[in-house]
């Protein structure tokens, strides 16, 4: 599974059309939130967090600046603030997708309400 194309609508959604057919809307800052990164979310080692992770909450947190393909694995996103550390595997991105996916009327509340 993974996708066919990643497309902004514009500052805050981002349409992923998989290659499976399905078409899903994720608002940036869903992405950011879900970050997979050790910051983040925290290392697992054999089974016992050390990291817990470290959100920190900064202007431009939830602006995507770019999404750089990583292999055929998936993708890595910078951000404005600077953070670029997390990759998104494709299995990782579907899920995200999938869990945070909006419908229309959601998304054009949701652009309203952050632009």
């Amino acid at each position: 599974m993974f996708p066919k194309s990643l497309n902004r609508i514009n500052e805050v959604l981002l349409k992923i059309e998989w290659n499976d057919g399905l078409i899903t809307v994720v608002a940036l800052e869903s992405l950011r939130e879900e970050c997979p990164c050790a910051v983040c979310k925290g290392e697992n080692i054999m089974g016992k967090l050390y990291f817990p992770g470290m959100k920190s909450f900064v202007p431009g947190m939830n602006e995507l600046v770019s999404l750089t393909p990583v292999g055929n694995y998936g993708v890595q996103a910078l951000w404005k603030d600077g953070h670029s550390t997390g990759i998104y595997s494709w299995e990782g991105l579907r899920t995200i997708a999938e869990l945070h996916a909006l419908d229309e009327e959601n998304q054009k509340r949701y652009s309203e309400l952050k632009t």
